[in-house]
């Protein structure tokens, strides 16, 4: 009867893998599929509204950017040139546009030439807002004139005239915005030599203009024929309270905002459905979506530690296949290099007593053994690996099976100076076994103990029936194997970290090759160790192997 060892390292590997990654992909799909139906409704028109409310205030910022140039295009063809900026013309100019609240000109030669609206100037608020101008336009023209003067000269031949500045008017314990520009003014030869500036009235600005363009905007919907179920506002962009707001505005938060470029810096457009939101038509989705969330996070989180557990895994035993492909090559060298040595010595005739002969004879022997179960270890070790180990099963007689391994290797216990206990009942029944793996394990273990005994050389070999099951035990005394590494030491190429072990030859398989064996017959290997006092690995074998057992292993 054969049969192949269950799945091997690598395709547990990549099982996990997929349950860790495919799984909770799979839980996203399939619950976004059951609520799907529900929520599609409610997802599709808060989308659209997202993507209109988008597109509405684009339009209206360049609507409203292009009302404030056309403004400014009024002003700008009527401002004094350079030579004929006065009080009168200045004056004049700021009568015939009641909707400016200042007027400057300046050169490097005059200076600063600013007029403010005369009526307003009895007012405290207004004066100080004009004094703030002229200090600031001052400081800022003797500072940049230069720089803006180019500025302005790019722009102007790229169809951009203006350049807008924001400004905080004070009015009492408060401040309104106000927008002003500048741009290129031109002396009595068509020249541009001088800054000409317009700042906006504040009052005007939230008073009349922003409520007018909103409606404007508004009104501009329905006569294209879309329903008017929006409203909107215009606030300072680090205020949340409006400057002004259309007539439907009931406060509340604005579903998207645009901060405006161009004619109004510093302040931002805002949109949103009167008398709902947004956020409550997508109420439902959002729970829904936060529950569902909430249990692939908790898989994904999952499958990330199943992931990282098994990539550091393997990372190890990338390290440890480097650490084993070194001892290997070392345990391969070494016996190779003393039978060449023994035997070029037994051929060239050198020896001359027969009992160094039959020394020389037991040390090729010996090497040669050491070199077999070396070659063997690897081999298993690879068709397992490669899914490819096949068992011969047999009814084998596990008494006889035990006595002719022992005794094969008997001899080399006795030489190695160790006491040898072998006790084996006689009332172990036969059981279906592989022969020949079975036996490698047993050597494994006694091999084991051969190479990690110190002072206390004693080796026990102990076969006995426990009900279901036939046990053979391997006991040594030697330097034992701490609890917290007791069950690593069966994981291919790991060796324990006592200095013994390091300096002891070895490849660090043949633990892993006894686990192997064993779960392929359908038991366990076990081990009780107390550091510095010993071990006692135990093999259990079932005395009657289960269905499922024989179907795992087929």
């Amino acid at each position: 009867m054969k049969a192949k060892r269950r799945w091997n390292e690598r395709t547990r590997l990549m099982l996990t893998l997929e349950l860790a990654v495919v799984l909770p992909a799979a839980a996203l799909v399939i619950l976004s599929a059951v609520h799907l139906n529900e929520i599609q409704r409610d997802r599709g028109v808060e989308a659209a509204f997202q993507r209109d409310f988008n597109q509405v205030l684009a339009i209206s910022e360049k609507q409203i950017n292009e009302k404030a140039s056309d403004v400014m295009d009024d002003v700008r063809v009527r401002f004094p040139g350079e030579g004929s900026a006065c009080v009168e013309t200045m004056d004049r100019l700021l009568a015939d546009h009641p909707y400016i609240a200042h007027v400057f000109v300046y050169t490097p030669a005059n200076g600063l030439t600013l007029r403010s609206q005369p009526s307003r100037l009895r007012d405290a608020s207004f004066r100080a807002e004009a004094d703030q101008i002229s200090s600031m336009t001052t400081g800022w023209m003797q500072a940049e004139y230069k720089d803006d003067l180019e500025h302005l000269e790019e722009m102007t031949k790229k169809g951009k005239p203006y350049y807008f500045f924001e400004n905080w008017a004070p009015r009492g314990e408060k401040h309104l915005y106000q927008s002003g520009a500048t741009f290129l003014v031109a002396d009595a030869w068509g020249e541009k030599k001088a800054i000409g500036g317009v700042v906006f009235d504040a009052e005007y600005l939230r008073d009349q203009f922003f409520p007018d363009m909103l409606d404007s905007l508004l009104s501009h919907q329905e006569e294209r024929g879309e329903k008017n179920h929006v409203a909107m506002m215009v606030h300072p962009k680090h205020e949340s309270t409006p400057l002004a707001a259309s007539a439907k505005w009931d406060g509340g938060e604005p579903e998207v905002e645009r901060n405006l470029e161009g004619a109004f810096p510093g302040l931002t457009l805002a949109i949103k459905l009167p008398g709902t939101t947004l956020a409550a038509m997508g109420q439902h989705f959002v729970r829904t979506s936060f529950l569902i969330l909430g249990v692939i996070s908790v898989l994904l989180t999952g499958g990330i530690i199943l992931t990282h557990r098994n990539i550091s895994r393997e990372m190890a035993l990338a390290r440890l296949k480097s650490d084993f492909v070194s001892n290997v090559s070392h345990e391969l060298r070494t016996p190779l290099s003393l039978i060449r040595l023994y035997a070029e010595t037994l051929e060239m005739g050198r020896l001359k007593s027969a009992d160094k002969y039959q020394e020389y004879y037991g040390i090729i022997r010996k090497e040669s053994e050491r070199l077999t179960a070396l070659i063997n270890n690897i081999l298993d070790f690879s068709r397992i690996e490669a899914g490819r180990k096949e068992y011969d099963f047999r009814q084998t007689d596990m008494r006889e099976l035990v006595r002719n391994t022992l005794e094969s290797y008997r001899y080399q216990i006795e030489q190695s100076g160790f006491a040898f206990e072998e006790k084996i009942a006689e009332d172990v029944p036969p059981i279906s076994v592989d022969r020949e793996a079975m036996a490698r394990s047993l050597l494994n273990l006694v091999n084991n103990a051969l190479k990690y005994s110190q002072d206390q050389k004693y080796i026990g070999v102990n076969l006995f029936r426990d009900n279901g099951s036939v046990k053979l035990e391997v006991v040594d005394h030697g330097i034992g194997i701490p609890q917290g590494e007791q069950q690593k030491i069966f994981d291919k190429f790991y060796r324990v970290g006592d200095p013994l072990v390091h300096n002891t030859k070895g490849s660090g398989l043949g633990l892993s090759l006894v686990r192997h064996i064993v779960q392929a017959h359908g038991g366990e290997v076990v081990v009780d160790s107390v550091p510095g006092r010993g071990s006692k690995f135990t093999i259990n074998l079932p005395v009657v192997r289960t269905s499922a057992t024989k179907a795992a292993l087929a």
